[in-house]
């Protein structure tokens, strides 16, 4: 039976990472909510003026908005077998959501949660650097450039960090993961479908361990 696979992590874990691989070597279709949002903001339907008018009055967008986009987008003939989830389901309103459709599909759902230690998520995004010229990625703390600052390859080029990865920042979005997705973790757990690796190893061992059980 074809699977929904839901790869569940906090920001820094690598699931973004693991997701592009499942679809760059085995044809795992990454079905990511971010995209999706992002999508939605050029499209014309609907569904589409209904996100943009939400996200134009800085609302929070619903649950079941959420759903009705994910919803429409795997029902289109490239997900017809087994996918990958990024992003979703985040609570566990959405993972009810996410059975009813898996049940209208005939897909089964398999849990995954990519763990990371609290310590390493944070040297991951505080220390991450990126070169506006090629997009090289770095990282301070485990990838440091040859130059502090500095772009191997473009060493006039001053590496930035985003917004988003100031310690201010991180700590929020990580206690924002912690706190919405524990509720998750146990609705999986529960059921028995939930399988937790350990992501502080080798991005190759990890994908390995993901590989067998999808």
């Amino acid at each position: 039976m074809s699977k929904i696979v839901v790869l569940i992590g906090a920001p820094g874990a690598g699931k973004g990472t693991q997701a592009r691989l499942l679809q760059e070597r085995r044809g795992i279709p990454q079905i990511s909510t971010g995209d999706m949002f992002r999508e939605m903001k050029t499209l014309d339907s609907p569904l589409a003026r209904e996100v943009q008018q939400v996200m134009a009055s800085g609302k929070l967008i619903s649950d079941d908005i959420t759903y009705r986009i994910v919803r429409e987008r795997t029902s289109k003939t490239d997900v017809a077998g087994t996918y990958v989830l990024d992003g979703y389901p985040r609570t566990a309103i959405q993972a009810e959501q996410l059975e009813g459709l898996a049940k209208e599909q005939g897909k089964e759902i398999q849990a995954i949660e990519i763990d990371v230690p609290r310590e390493e998520l944070f040297k991951r995004l505080t220390g991450r650097r990126k070169c506006p010229v090629c997009n090289e990625i770095y990282n301070i703390y485990s990838q440091a450039p040859k130059v502090d600052g500095r772009c191997d390859m473009h060493p006039d080029v001053e590496l930035e960090q985003r917004a988003d990865d100031s310690e201010k920042s991180v700590e929020i979005r990580l206690q924002t993961y912690d706190s919405e997705t524990k509720p998750l973790l146990e609705y999986y757990q529960k059921s028995g479908r939930l399988r937790t690796l350990d992501g502080t190893g080798d991005v190759e061992d990890i994908y390995c361990q993901i590989e067998k059980l999808v």
